[in-house]
C-alpha cells in the first residue's frame, strides 16, 4: 500500500494462494496447515466431489495450530475449466476471505489452451487500515455486504498487462470478492465467451460485457486487434440496498478500473487465429436436463427480516443489527442457518428441479455445492438455447429463478449459500443431503 507493508492472510505466504491444476480422473492431495488464530477449512468451490470425510467436507475443522489432509478424487468425466478454493467455516468465511484466502483451481488437461497464452485473473477486494492492516468491517457494511476499497488483480493493484495483437488469450477470471459485484469490459473490445463457472459452451459467443457475482467464473477469449493501450473495468452494477427503495441504495458496485492492457506489435506474424469451436476441449454434446423426467420440485427462498426469528417484516430489508434480539435476520425459507438440521432432502440419482426466490430487495447469488446447476428459467436465458450451467447463480430481487440438478455420483451432507459471504455468515446458508431414495 504506497510501498507501505501490509498485513494480511494468505496461502503458502501468498494472496492469491498457488494456482492448482489437475486433470479428470486425478486425485488432488493437500495438506492445510493452519497457523492461523483462529479456526478454519478448505473449500474446493464448484468441484463436482465428495462432500464427505476428508473431500469437500465444509463441516470439518482445523484448529489453530493444527493440519489436516484433504484428498479429492476428480471424476474422469470432470468438466475441464475454471474453479477456486477458498475457507468455508461459517461465522468467519468473509473476514477470512477479505483478509485474503483464496486461490485458483484449474481442471484442464495439458493441451487445454492449444496455441493460447493462458492467463489466470483473481479479482477480489479488502479496506486496509493507515497501518496497513485489514480493516475491521462495520454492522451496516455486513447487512449489506461489504465492498472493499481496494479492486485487486492477482493481489495488485491495477497491475499491467501485456498482451501481442493478433495473438488470442485465454483469460480465466475468478471474482474472488466477498459481495462485490464484477462488470467485465475491455474499452475497445469484445469478449469471445467460453463459458461459466467452468462449464464449457459449445461453442462461443461474443459479448460486450460479462457479469460475475462473487463466486462465479468465467472463461474468455481475448483476441487484441491492434496495438496501444486499454483499460480493463467492471462496470458500475446496482445490486439493489436494504432500504425499502433496493435499487439505487449503497450496495452498488461501483466502477473501477482493474487494470491497463498494454497491446504491443504481433512480431510472430502469426496474425488472428480463428476462434475455437468448443470450449475446454473437444465434447460431443453439453448436458441438458430439459428434457429429462422429473423427480421432484421444491421452492427455496432468501428471506431476510427484523427481529426474533424472521415472521416480521420479512422480506423488508431494514434494520439496525445482525442476528437475534431484534437485529436483522438472514436465511432460508424464515430460518438461519443451523448445522443440525437437514434443510432438504434429496434422492441420490434423482433429477429435481428448484425455483429459487427472493424476498428481498437485494440481488442475491445463490451457490450449490458439489452438484452444478442448469438453469432453465431466468429473466436473462433463453429457455430454448443452449444448455446454461453454473454454480453460482444471481437471483435478481423480488424474482425468480428455476434450475435443474442432477444428483448424481456422490451422496452425503453439504450445504448451499448466498455468496454474498457476509449473508452467509449471518444465517443465508442450508444443508442438503442426498442418500438412497425411500421406497
Amino acid at each position: 500500500m504506497a510501498g507501505r507493508r501490509t498485513q494480511a492472510l494468505g496461502y503458502n505466504g501468498t494472496s492469491p494462494g498457488p494456482t492448482l491444476r489437475v486433470a479428470p480422473g486425478d486425485v488432488l492431495r493437500v495438506t492445510l496447515a493452519n497457523d492461523l488464530d483462529a479456526t478454519t477449512n478448505l473449500h474446493t468451490h464448484g468441484l463436482h466431489v465428495s462432500p464427505e470425510g476428508n473431500s469437500d467436507n465444509v463441516f470439518r475443522m482445523v484448529e489453530p495450530g493444527h493440519s489436516a489432509r484433504y484428498e479429492y478424487a476428480i471424476p474422469a468425466d470432470h468438466p475441464t475449466g475454471t474453479f477456486w478454493y477458498h475457507p468455508h467455516h461459517h461465522g468467519i468465511v468473509a473476514d477470512q476471505m477479505f483478509g485474503g484466502l483464496f486461490g485458483a483451481l484449474l481442471v484442464a488437461e495439458a493441451d487445454d489452451s492449444g496455441e493460447q497464452r493462458e492467463r489466470v485473473l483473481v479479482v477480489s477486494d479488502t479496506t486496509l487500515t493507515g497501518d496497513g492492516e485489514v480493516a475491521a468491517v462495520s454492522r451496516e457494511q455486513v447487512m449489506q455486504g461489504r465492498e472493499g476499497e481496494l479492486v485487486l488483480v492477482n493481489g495488485q493493484l491495477r497491475p499491467r498487462i501485456d498482451v501481442s495483437a493478433g495473438s488470442p488469450e485465454r483469460w480465466r477470471v475468478v471474482n474472488a470478492c466477498t459481495s462485490r459485484f464484477l462488470e467485465l469490459a475491455l474499452d475497445e473490445h469484445t469478449w469471445a465467451f467460453l463459458g461459466y463457472d467452468g462449464q464449457a459452451l459449445g461453442h462461443p459467443d461474443e459479448r460486450d460485457t460479462v457479469v460475475l457475482a462473487p463466486g462465479n467464473r468465467v472463461d474468455l477469449l481475448v483476441q487484441p486487434v491492434a496495438a496501444g493501450t486499454f483499460t480493463l473495468r467492471t462496470l458500475g452494477h446496482d445490486r439493489g440496498g436494504m432500504g425499502m427503495m433496493g435499487r439505487g441504495a449503497t450496495a452498488t458496485s461501483a466502477e473501477t478500473v482493474l487494470a491497463t492492457v498494454q497491446v504491443t506489435d504481433d512480431t510472430t506474424g502469426a496474425g488472428a487465429t480463428a476462434l475455437p469451436t468448443r470450449g475446454d476441449r473437444p465434447v460431443t454434446e453439453v448436458a441438458d436436463l430439459r428434457g429429462e423426467a422429473v423427480d421432484g420440485r421444491r421452492t427455496i427462498t432468501f428471506t431476510m427480516g427484523m427481529g426474533m426469528g424472521m415472521g416480521m417484516g420479512m422480506g423488508m430489508g431494514m434494520g439496525m443489527g445482525m442476528g437475534g434480539g431484534g437485529g436483522m435476520t438472514f436465511g432460508f425459507d424464515g430460518q438461519e442457518f443451523d448445522p443440525e438440521r437437514v434443510d432438504q432432502s434429496v434422492a441420490l440419482g434423482a433429477v429435481e428441479e428448484w425455483t429459487i426466490a427472493n424476498a428481498s430487495p437485494m440481488d442475491h447469488p445463490f451457490h450449490l455445492h458439489v452438484w452444478p446447476m442448469q438453469v432453465v428459467a431466468s429473466a436473462d436465458v433463453d429457455p430454448t438455447g443452449r444448455p446454461d450451467w453454473r454454480d453460482v447463480v444471481i437471483v435478481p430481487a423480488r424474482s425468480q429463478v428455476t434450475v435443474r440438478i442432477r444428483f448424481a455420483d456422490f451422496g452425503g451432507r453439504t450445504v448451499y449459500h448466498c455468496h454474498v459471504l457476509d449473508h452467509e455468515d449471518q444465517g443465508m446458508m442450508g444443508i442438503v443431503e442426498a442418500g438412497p431414495a425411500r421406497g
